[in-house]
């Protein structure tokens, strides 16, 4: 059972000069994540760069991360594959190897039409006893699930949350007037993160998480606790660092974060590649100036919850 609430990164995957996993630093990071206070691990989606990854790595990727969260937090794998019978594949080894929950896109490469979709995700669902979230990101995957789409995946019972990406902020509250709490509800669009969890959203499947843990789930807890004000004075200072979440160079992007905390390294996995010139400098320009006035948090760990 997963309680679908709270902070949940979107991890990145670590790799070596070579080009092989770097479990070291992959467990440092994850050890950050924990200590700031976050409340599951998703592996293998887009920041994670799931399409690069082998079946044999997804796997170790599952057991270094039971290993290292020792039951403290659920581990969840991204579901992100080209046809039905692969997604259902990927589904029951990750469920034989330990993995507590999905996510799951729609079909990659192919625009399934709403049936399609939704014939889809119900395969996948009654392949499993794994609790599912939906990732719902028309923008960048070409698919809207739309809310009459989540009405007919409500007879699944282990589809239970959504990871709404659709940039339209007011899906978090239609979905919530439509289901009350049948579905939880994350956002996952970094940028718009503090407005989604006011409103109403149970959680945030993050992507600056992965290089400042603490300062994203400070902003969770103190938002929660009713500390608006305190939450936006970070989320002012984050934003800028924030944007680069939304940018087809995500990975390397938030990669060169990793490196300024000290949690990760710029290596990626072709055909990405590190960012060059006039880019990189922009990108490594934004860094060091919040790296120069990160903020002091106040204690966030212990607050009582009011929302």
């Amino acid at each position: 059972m997963i309680h679908w609430e709270g902070v949940m990164p979107a991890v990145t995957t670590k790799f070596t000069s070579e080009d092989e996993l770097d479990l070291a630093m992959f467990e440092k990071n994850i050890n950050a994540q924990l200590d700031a206070g976050v409340h599951g691990i998703i592996l293998g989606g887009t920041l994670g760069e799931a399409s690069t990854l082998t079946k044999e790595e997804k796997e170790t990727l599952i057991k270094t991360s039971l290993k290292i969260v020792h039951g403290k937090v659920p581990v969840i794998i991204n579901i992100a594959e080209q046809s039905t019978k692969e997604a259902i594949e990927v589904a029951q080894h990750a469920e034989k190897v330990g993995a507590q929950g999905l996510m799951l896109l729609p079909p990659m490469r192919y625009k399934a039409t709403d049936h399609e979709t939704v014939v889809y995700f119900k395969a996948i669902a009654n392949s499993t006893s794994l609790p599912i979230m939906i990732y719902n990101n028309p923008v960048d995957y070409k698919i809207e699930v739309t809310l009459d789409m989540m009405e007919e995946l409500s007879e699944c019972d282990n589809i239970q949350a959504v990871k709404e990406s659709t940039r339209d902020i007011t899906n978090v509250i239609r979905l919530k007037n439509r289901f009350g709490d049948r579905f939880k509800v994350f956002t996952g669009v970094d940028t718009l993160g503090l407005e989604s969890l006011v409103i109403g959203a149970d959680g945030w499947v993050a992507g600056l998480v992965c290089a400042y843990p603490a300062e994203t789930v400070a902003i969770y807890e103190l938002v929660k606790a009713g500390k608006i004000n305190e939450a936006l004075s970070i989320y002012k200072w984050f934003m800028p660092l924030l944007e680069l979440d939304i940018s087809p160079q995500l990975v390397q992007n938030i990669k060169l974060a990793e490196v300024a905390t000290g949690i990760g390294t710029e290596n990626v996995r072709a055909p990405r590649l590190p960012l060059q010139g006039e880019e990189r400098e922009r990108v490594l320009k934004v860094i060091e100036e919040a790296m120069k006035n990160r903020p002091e948090l106040p204690e966030y760990k212990n607050l009582k919850s009011v929302v």
